[in-house]
Formats: C-alpha cells, structure tokens, sequence
C-alpha cells in the first residue's frame, strides 16, 4: 500500500495548477487591457469625425484612392462609384 504517494502529488499538481491559472488570468487582462484600447480609439475616432466634417470628406477620398490602387494592383479595373455615398454632414449646432 503506498498512501504516501498520493499525497505528495497534491501540492505539486496544486502548485501548477496555480501557476496555469496565473497564467490564463494574465492572458485574460491583457486581452481585456487590448480591448480597452481599442474602444478608446474607437470612441476617439467617434468624436473627431462629428467634430470635424471636413475629415469625414478626408478618409472617404482617401478610401476611394486605396480601392482605385488596389483595383489597379488586382488588375480589376472597374469603377466602384456608388460605394461611398455622399453624406448629409451634421455640424455640432445641428445635433
């Protein structure tokens, strides 16, 4: 009979299970730290386009320069004009 056996196992197997555990939490928080991130940028970018009209016109002309480039690097070649609609702008004073 050896009883001494099992009960020697449990404080390592509770010691990695600890340190696995520290790990996937320290995963956990930096995702969540990611996320966070990202949302704040998020919400930046919200406030500078209602702030600012003329950056909306800015990144849609500059969308259509990248889809005509990569259009002409592709090969394919036709004109996608109805993709960005014009907008109906909204100042401050509006909303």
């Amino acid at each position: 009979m050896t009883t001494g056996s099992p009960a020697a196992e449990l404080p390592q197997n509770s010691s990695d299970d600890a340190m696995e555990l520290n790990k996937d939490l320290e995963r956990m928080i930096e995702d969540t730290e990611n996320i966070s991130v990202q949302l704040t940028w998020m919400a930046y970018d919200v406030v500078a386009l209602r702030t600012s009209p003329e950056l909306v016109a800015s990144l849609r002309s500059l969308e259509e320069a990248h889809d005509r480039c990569r259009a002409a690097v592709s090969g394919d070649l036709k004109p996608q004009s109805d993709k960005y609609p014009e907008p109906t702008t909204k100042t401050l004073t509006q909303m």
